[in-house]
């Protein structure tokens, strides 16, 4: 069941502090309450809740609200709920009427918050943050006087660009050896609680030879650089330990033992060690060191190795992440668990661009792998102009363009920088495919409303500096730039006319 809240935004000079005093409306978490369009999204969340039934849930500000608080200042489940009990800034940014020092909700029920929130959702409000300038430059346009080519298509304005990325997951680095090894020890337990509940009817508890095969994993994965006979001899020796205990976990179920003796998480790791056994046995008998959907973590079998051919690591294990860059703001337009190429979602991602501001983007900054010649013919038929080297001889003019669109598309690299090393995008720690999307998708979120929170500021501080400022100095300082921009301007008239006085001496 689910409850909507109050509507109207509450004044943060209502918010009632019971040691006196008031909020002040110049704090970030004030500003940042502001620019979300809770009560348009509210309407989406509640329709997945039963109407009847049910205790009441959590508001969608204070589950959104709880997520982006925790990706914004990095902390931990438990100690966001700390924060938010000792901070009255972060009551009032999850619409709490008045400060209290008990915990809103229980660290655990962040999973379910995870659940809850969509990435579609999530892609809402993203939307919404860049039709607040959209919506700015349409009422500008509507104070024109309206000119006769009303009907005509809007021509192409601003610049898109387009990259890829991968958000790793936290897990250890996979290995034949290791996952073979960790799979054995899964199956020993669930064989074991199998026969608890028929114990008293079997005979003999099945033989798993648990301790040999302990030993015989030690003995090779102490090796610093094991031999590859040797390496393959102990894949296979962990291979026939896993298919005996696979054996006795069918003969056990057949025998009597049912299945639902065991706990959510072990059926679903029954499962996936059956998959695993299949391709690791597929990939030892023919001899090959890859097969198609290969699972690399059993506790997280969506995750795939995805070649990046990086510097740091060649394959890295986790999303692959499509990535759109408008404004200052970044999209994700796909999030794929399987290796992808990133050039499949060009199109799409172009058009997504159209749909958000109504035209085509004047040009398309992307790097060597999207520049396919079905891609350039694609942006010529539109009159979008797509960056990089042509197959042509360019001209200077054209180096100097190229050159400056590969220093435009460096943007959305710092917005990779900015999600790995400032957000949790360089390590992704939640362990369940539907709440590592609602994470990656916190993280792009978040970075949206840095970026919408930062021209806010710059624009209050902008309007209180020349509120402060005299008209004279005002004026004053209009007049040191021009007289600099003079100066600047006379300097490189006599460089010019110095190198065209030497070059004609050299010529004569």
């Amino acid at each position: 069941m689910y409850r909507s809240s109050s509507s109207g935004q509450l004044s943060f000079e209502d918010f009632y502090l019971p040691f006196g005093g008031k909020l002040s409306g110049d704090n970030r978490w004030v500003k940042l309450s502001e620019l979300i369009p809770w009560e348009e999204i509210e309407v989406q969340y509640a329709e997945q809740f039963s109407q009847g039934m049910g205790a009441p849930g959590k508001s969608l500000r204070l589950a959104l609200g709880a997520l982006i608080i925790q990706e914004k200042l990095g902390l931990s489940d438990r100690e966001t709920v700390e924060q938010i009990r000792e901070n009255p800034y972060l009551q009032y940014f999850l619409g709490m009427s008045e400060f209290s020092d008990q915990a809103p909700f229980n660290p655990s029920s962040r999973v379910h918050f995870r659940k809850r929130i969509s990435a579609d959702l999530l892609a809402q409000v993203n939307e919404s943050l860049l039709f607040q300038e959209k919506s700015e430059e349409l009422s500008q346009e509507d104070d024109t006087d309206p000119s006769d080519d009303d009907n005509a298509p809007p021509m192409n304005q601003g610049q898109l660009v387009l990259d890829a990325t991968c958000a790793p997951a936290d897990i250890r680095y996979p290995t034949d050896l290791n996952l073979l090894n960790q799979a054995r020890e899964v199956s020993e337990e669930i064989l074991d609680v199998l026969y608890r509940s028929i114990q008293s009817t079997y005979q003999r508890k099945p033989r798993t030879y648990r301790l040999n095969a302990r030993q015989d994993y030690l003995k090779v994965s102490k090796q610093k650089r094991p031999r590859r006979n040797v390496m393959r001899k102990a894949v296979g020796k962990q291979l026939r330990y896993l298919r005996r205990n696979l054996n006795h976990i069918e003969t056990l179920s057949q025998d009597g033992a049912c299945l639902t003796q065991l706990r959510s998480r072990q059926y679903r790791y029954l499962l996936v060690i059956h998959e695993l056994y299949r391709q690791q046995q597929q990939m030892y008998q023919q001899k090959v060191k890859r097969i198609d959907h290969r699972i690399v973590s059993i506790s997280q079998p969506h995750i795939r190795p995805i070649v990046r051919g990086k510097a740091g690591a060649s394959v890295e294990f986790g999303a692959k992440l499509n990535v759109s860059y408008v404004k200052g703001y970044v999209f994700l337009d796909r999030l794929s668990w399987d290796a992808c190429h990133e050039a499949e979602d060009f199109i799409a991602q172009v058009d997504a661009y159209k749909q958000r501001l109504g035209y085509y983007p004047e040009s398309v900054h992307v790097d060597a792998a999207y520049r396919t010649k079905a891609h350039r013919k694609w942006c010529k038929e539109r009159g979008i102009r797509l960056s990089g080297h042509s197959t042509a001889k360019m001209s200077r003019a054209e180096k100097k363009q190229v050159k400056a669109d590969a220093g435009y598309r460096n943007r959305i690299e710092g917005k990779f920088g900015q999600g790995k090393r400032r957000f949790s995008l360089g390590l992704v720690k939640t362990k369940l495919a539907q709440t590592s999307v609602t994470a990656i998708g916190i993280t792009f979120l978040v970075m949206n409303l840095e970026q919408l929170l930062w021209q806010v500021f710059y624009l209050f501080f902008s309007v209180v500096y020349l509120l402060k400022c005299s008209w004279n100095e005002i004026l004053g300082w209009f007049e040191q730039s021009s007289f600099r921009l003079e100066a600047r301007c006379s300097q490189a008239e006599m460089r010019c006319s110095y190198r065209t006085n030497r070059y004609s001496a050299a010529s004569e």
